[in-house]
């Protein structure tokens, strides 16, 4: 309970918006429980960094065609104020889905918060665990109809052998967007993943040689990046950790083929990388030298996979991750100039359930609770089989057409099958639940992805003007906020 307390109206030098993708509320309480249990404190009464924060709302993630949204739309509401349609990229609802035409495209774009801060001489930064030109980092600096056009190879699969009319200009895909964005003095920083995005067919990827980039333009974008003044283009840990942030004025940062490791599997990769606390002490670093202050956005990308391949060990300690990244912001920048703002893009189907007693694992079996007798017996459903705290109302946890049930493999991020077909629900007596490849069971199997879920999102805010985010809020009111406290 905290104190009450005299809202200042003063103006933030800084914003910094977090998205945990998916970090829907009850995966928020189950990374909560999680974290204090792998500390040995009580995971019930501990709090995540951003728990902490002053003020609290909830988000409505409804798009202007979706019941439930996917990432384009909800984040493009973030950062430009207006509800759009599925797979957009901070255009409006009137573009067509597969709009090729530059012009048309830029008639129908909004101007982001990213955008907004370049203009006024901000400095500025995106940062991601899944790849740069992903759906919620690319509304920051890109405009376009599909957020599948991450490379220019993907807008010449759709386009085909389609003729584009007189006076059409084919729209540019979101890694030359990024590269060629030149309002203000442009970006500054940019970490993430992706790197075959941004580089020729031609050339042979560092990390793994058998791997090429996808560009059939003939570009190198990391190579035109780096040919700007003071600027660098790392693809490892050690390049990362070498960066010296007086010395370097804009950095790009590639670290896999496609989205980063997860949290847990991080140590294995081959090159090494950077972990979001890392990139984000980095890009402050790097930003905070601007006089005139600075907007960075720092999405936790990874969670949302985890639980669209029903694995919440992953989802969750990626969101243990997040909040060690926002601890780092919060450490590095002044609550009395910097806005900080945590929130989701949307939800996810995992749900909390039965009636386990304090304490007990929360990647375990649920138990019946202590009872009068302080007895906490495994609890069973109706056919005498015990069943976890955690689960999916649907995903890929359920039974598999070949009569087995499948568990997520970390190298391939595929799936292996495991605890043979009975007829029914498995016996999990013998299966440890809490193991980081377990998938929880999904009362509706599907040979696909889990899917996101329609509930309202927590919005946690500190600093300047963030005793505006109070209630339940339309989540374009995000951008507003952060636009008021900017003073733009």
């Amino acid at each position: 309970m905290r104190a009450h307390r005299a809202h200042r109206p003063r103006r933030a030098k800084n914003v910094i918006l977090f998205v945990g993708d998916g970090m829907g509320v009850s995966t928020v309480t189950a990374a909560r429980i999680l974290d204090g249990q792998q500390r040995g404190v009580d995971g019930e009464w501990n709090r995540l960094s951003f728990e902490t924060f002053s003020n609290l709302a909830l988000a409505v993630t409804a798009s202007a065609n979706q019941q439930t949204s996917d990432s384009a739309p909800t984040a493009t509401a973030m950062v430009t104020g207006i509800k759009t349609n599925e797979g957009a990229i901070s255009v409006d609802q009137s573009i067509a889905r597969q709009e090729f035409c530059a012009e048309t495209t830029r008639a129908r774009s909004v101007k982001t918060i990213l955008e907004r801060a370049e203009e006024r001489g901000m400095s500025t930064g995106v940062v991601s665990t899944a790849r740069i030109t992903h759906a919620t980092p690319a509304v920051n600096y890109a405009h376009i109809s599909n957020r599948n056009w991450e490379a220019n190879d993907s807008i010449d699969s759709d386009l085909g052998s389609t003729v584009l009319p007189p006076g059409c200009t084919r729209v540019k895909d979101i890694a030359a967007q990024l590269i060629d964005f030149s309002i203000g003095d442009g970006i500054e920083v940019a970490l993430g993943g992706g790197r075959p995005y941004f580089e020729p067919i031609t050339k042979s990827d560092p990390e793994y040689s058998s791997h090429t980039g996808r560009r059939t333009d003939g570009r190198d974008l990391t190579t035109e990046w780096s040919a700007r003044p003071g600027a660098a283009y790392v693809w490892n840990k050690q390049q990362f950790d070498a960066i010296d942030p007086d010395k370097t004025r804009r950095l790009l940062g590639l670290f896999e083929l496609s989205h980063l490791k997860y949290e847990v599997d991080r140590a294995n990769d081959t090159a090494g990388e950077p972990s979001l606390a890392e990139m984000t002490r980095k890009a402050i670093q790097m930003l905070k030298k601007n006089p005139k202050g600075f907007y960075l956005m720092v999405e936790g990308g990874r969670i949302d996979h985890a639980h669209h391949v029903g694995n919440a060990y992953r989802a969750l300690t990626d969101t243990i991750a997040l909040a060690e990244a926002v601890k780092v912001a919060r450490e590095m920048t002044d609550d009395e100039d910097t806005l900080i703002v945590v929130t989701a893009d949307h939800s996810h189907t995992m749900t909390i359930a039965g009636y386990p007693s304090r304490g007990n694992p929360i990647l375990g079996k649920a138990d019946t609770g202590p009872g009068l007798i302080g007895v906490s017996p495994v609890a069973t459903d109706s056919l005498g089989l015990p069943y976890t705290t955690l689960g999916y109302m649907n995903g890929p946890g359920g039974w598999i057409g070949n009569g087995s049930r499948r568990e997520f493999e970390p190298l391939t991020e595929g799936y292996t099958a495991e605890i043979p077909f009975t007829g029914k629900r498995p016996d999990l007596t013998s299966v440890d639940t809490a193991s980081p490849n377990y998938l929880q069971e999904a009362a509706i199997p599907t040979l696909g992805a889990e899917t996101h879920a329609g509930e309202d999102v927590a919005i946690y805010a500190n600093g300047p003007r963030s005793y505006l985010f109070r209630g339940t809020l339309e989540q374009n009111a995000i951008y507003h906020v952060m636009a008021n406290a900017l003073g733009l």
